[in-house]
């Protein structure tokens, strides 16, 4: 049970955290006993902890659902442009503590649930992660909702609500083992289902063109439930909507063709239908062609499109009827956002609708659909674009096919007429690839049906437009944008580092959570002996958290006064997870080789999940696991070094792992991270940053100035260059004496001694076929790592070094991006003005 707070300490938390008000707690507390009541069966009167945790979290929800009602009710009065984020990931986490921090409540609540003998952080730690993504673009969806609803925008989250998130990982015998995340299991209690908006989705069939125009018929037909989630801004009472959908099969599903009499089989076949809502994709950065996944991608268009046709024609609160009849304003008053080319079938879908169903004319519905839809681009690695084989594409989506082969006939026209006899360009920006499997380039069509493309951090939006779609820059440059990424402050500071969160409201008062850009105020007292000490007491107490439970989780001691040193993110190879193992090496090899001489103790933990079916990456994560228990058992070494694996990786984790860390490792291959988010969630809480000059490193270099950063390694240019030259990894393996003995130390089985040859396709890639060019950039990132060492040994220095960072991190606030998003995209401006709250009068 934690400690009630003392009054002094209550009173510096009371407005970031919420009013301790009698009346709120003793609300809270009736509420949740009611709620307590009604959890409990009838024949069991022993409350279990998760009947607690339900309990406090329909207690809490109970305090969104008129804010809820009355946004909704707000927005149908105003008719604002509405917002719609089409993302097939939305990464959430855990939804309780959020909207305690979101609605002001965290105190009252903390309050309440002591006063009822339990404990408020126990019961947080009951919530399943709500994992329905797989790294950075799911979380960055996730903070964007965050950001729409703090800012005021009329804005929907639109995805598939998996019945299986991302797996779980456990490591056993130092290997991943994948298993399924249940997380519905016990229930969700933050979604509403909302049978009454359920819609049809169609699949396969034919197209039959007709006198009044083309016909798609012989479908068949899968339903979309929706289910909705609430999404509060930051105590504007502003709540807006996560719609995600999922597949039911129709009471006719199959029956019809089992005329014959095997009623039993026609119902178990239901299943066919509602295993598209089953299970999130699992690749990061991966494109796998699988009919399943197409059919994911197409469901959550088809069912998204009906919903904002409804809601754009019908646009009075609680009427179907229409109001709206001709689609000349659709553009006004709706925005489709595609994250990535998951979603890009919005684009032919849009086409279909208006052409085939609501017969506008062609080059009407074109422009209206250009006008609506804007496409954010995630990556520049060949392997992650999609680009679906033309037979499984006709099979699932003929009437689609149609309309991509005529969009794409009109653009390549214009290109021809603009560079005649210049057949490689066509090639080149052509949405179909021709082949001996002909394909279609998502990333293609996203581009030509679009009125704006953007990157997300400046070096990958320079990338863009000069290399990935540099044809298609050259032809309307005017189209391509960049949007930095950014984080919520809510979640990323407010909530995970409450600590931290107190102290610089002490400092400069609280208008830093919705204006991070306010930290800056922070430069002041860079000097100030009684900040720095706070700041550094703040980390030591966040790593003496973490510290005990890592002990407990994985049974190993650790140093709380090390310096902790995290790389916490996807595994793959352009992440070069294998760079800081070979540093890890190094130091232990300069510990054993001179055991008595001082070194700065460190304890490297490396997390992340490996796609199950990336055997690289798996192995990556074997290596790093037993170099741990080499390492970790080795009694020269004792507590100077430690490496430990962060076993499942996810939201909750990194909440706490993210604030107990000192250095960031932000190491990828320069011009292959598009931006990374993960390394403004550390820059936020105080670690500094080790990495190369790639995504947002170079703009939060250029905001701390680069003498507060660890930077390291080639740029952009120098890696072209190189790969120009040709990359010869034995050059360094044999230039370099303590990169040699590492590699021939994996070689050998130093690492694996039950298995010597466990490693040979690690140092294979390695030696012969690296395309992120690790032994490249080894010398300089040692160095720099030495340097990271000097600093650690002068505490004072490190937190100036720190304080800078937290006072210069505000622009990478998912604020900020929203609001350039909305401004320069979308054509709206956000509002800070609250909207009333529920029990108050109308305008």
């Amino acid at each position: 049970m934690s400690r009630p707070l003392s009054d002094q300490e209550k009173r510096k938390q009371i407005s970031i955290r919420g009013i301790v008000g009698v009346e709120n707690v003793a609300e809270l507390k009736k509420g949740f006993n009611r709620h307590l009541h009604f959890t409990l069966v009838k024949d069991r009167n022993v409350a279990t902890p998760r009947d607690y945790y339900f309990a406090l979290a329909h207690t809490v929800r109970d305090h969104l659902v008129g804010r809820w009602i009355r946004t909704q009710q707000h927005y149908y009065e105003k008719d604002p442009k509405r917002i719609y984020y089409l993302s097939l990931e939305f990464y959430m986490g855990r939804t309780l503590q959020n909207t305690m921090v979101n609605l002001g409540l965290e105190n009252a609540c903390d309050e309440a649930i002591y006063q009822l003998g339990l404990d408020l952080e126990e019961l947080e730690e009951i919530e399943e992660d709500a994992g329905l993504g797989n790294g950075g673009l799911g979380r960055l969806a996730a903070c964007f909702l965050d950001s729409m609803a703090t800012l005021g925008l009329a804005a929907y989250g639109y995805g598939i609500r998996y019945e299986f998130g991302i797996f779980n990982q456990k490591i056993v015998d130092g290997w991943q083992v994948e298993e399924a995340d249940d997380w519905l299991r016990y229930g969700n209690p933050w979604e509403k289902a909302r049978p009454e908006y359920m819609l049809p989705v169609h699949f396969y069939g034919r197209v039959d063109h007709t006198p009044q125009g083309a016909k798609w018929i012989d479908t068949q037909v899968v339903l979309a439930m929706p289910y909705d989630t609430p999404v509060p801004g930051y105590r504007n009472n502003t709540v807006n909507t996560m719609r995600l959908w999922s597949a039911k099969a129709p009471n006719d599903f199959n029956l019809q063709e089992f005329n014959v009499g095997d009623y039993i089989e026609a119902v178990l076949d239901r299943n066919l239908a509602e295993n598209i809502s089953r299970v999130l994709y699992p690749n990061d950065n991966f494109f796998e062609g699988k009919e399943l996944r197409l059919k994911q991608e197409y469901f959550v268009v088809a069912a998204t499109l009906q919903d904002i046709i409804r809601r754009f024609k019908s646009s009075k609160f609680g009427c179907r009827d229409p109001v709206r009849t001709s689609f000349e304003t659709f553009p006004d008053k709706v925005a489709i956002q595609l994250n990535d080319t998951h979603p890009a079938l919005a684009i032919p879908e849009l086409m279909r609708i208006l052409v085939d169903v609501e017969k506008v004319d062609w080059d009407k519905a074109w422009e209206i659909t250009k006008r609506t839809c804007a496409y954010t681009n995630h990556t520049v690695l060949p392997e992650a674009l999609e680009r679906w084989p033309l037979p499984m594409f006709e099979k699932l989506l003929p009437r689609h096919l149609e309309i991509i082969y005529a969009l794409n006939q009109e653009h390549l026209d214009r290109v021809a007429a603009l560079h005649p006899g210049d057949n490689d360009r066509l090639r080149r920006m052509s949405v179909i690839e021709e082949g001996a499997c002909k394909r279609i380039n998502m990333a293609n069509l996203c581009v030509i049906g679009s009125h704006a493309v953007n990157g997300v951090a400046r070096i990958h939006s320079d990338i863009v437009k000069s290399s990935v779609f540099k044809d298609f820059h050259e032809l309307e440059p005017e189209k391509f944008q960049n949007k930095t990424n950014g984080i919520t402050p809510r979640r990323w500071l407010l909530l995970c580092n409450p600590g931290l969160a107190d102290i610089i409201a002490e400092q400069i008062g609280e208008d830093f959570i919705t204006d991070l850009s306010q930290l800056r105020k922070l430069l002041d007292f860079v000097d100030n002996e009684s900040f720095i000490r706070d700041v550094a007491k703040v980390k030591q107490e966040n790593k003496l958290k973490f510290s005990a439970y890592l002990e407990e989780k994985y049974k190993v001691k650790i140093n709380p006064s090390s310096m902790f040193d995290v790389q916490v993110k996807r595994i793959h190879e352009y992440k070069r997870q294998l760079l800081n193992c070979l540093h890890a090496i190094t130091l232990y090899n300069r510990i054993r080789s001179n055991p008595s001489q001082s070194f700065v103790p460190r304890t490297i933990m490396i997390g992340g999940k490996a796609a199950p079916g990336y055997h690289m990456a798996k192995m990556i994560i074997k290596l790093i696991t037993s170099i741990g228990e080499v390492v970790n058992n080795d009694p020269y070494v004792g507590d100077k070094l430690k490496v430990i694996f962060l076993e499942n990786y996810r939201v909750s984790l990194a909440e706490k792992a993210i604030p107990a860390a000192d250095l960031s490792q932000q190491i990828s291959t320069a011009g292959t991270e598009a931006s990374g988010t993960g390394n403004m969630k550390f820059m936020l809480n105080g670690a500094l940053t080790i990495g190369t000059m790639d995504g947002a490193n170079v703009e939060m270099a250029e905001e701390a100035g680069e003498e507060n950063l660890f930077i390291f390694g080639m740029r952009v240019e120098e890696v072209e260059a190189l790969s120009r030259r040709g990359y010869n990894a034995r050059e360094y393996y044999e230039r370099l004496p303590e990169l040699r003995q590492a590699i021939d130390q994996i070689s050998s089985g130093f690492f694996s001694p039950q298995d010597p040859g466990c490693f040979k396709d690690v140092v294979n890639m390695l030696m012969n076929d690296d395309r992120f060019k690790v032994f490249a950039d080894y010398e300089a990132y040692i160095k720099c790592q030495g340097r990271v060492d000097e600093l650690f040994l002068d505490p004072r220095e490190w937190t100036r070094k720190v304080i800078r960072n937290i006072a210069c991190s505000g622009k990478f606030s998912s604020d900020r991006t929203i609001t350039e998003y909305a401004q320069e995209i979308w054509g709206v401006e956000p509002s800070r003005e609250p909207i009333p709250l529920p029990d108050l009068p109308r305008e």
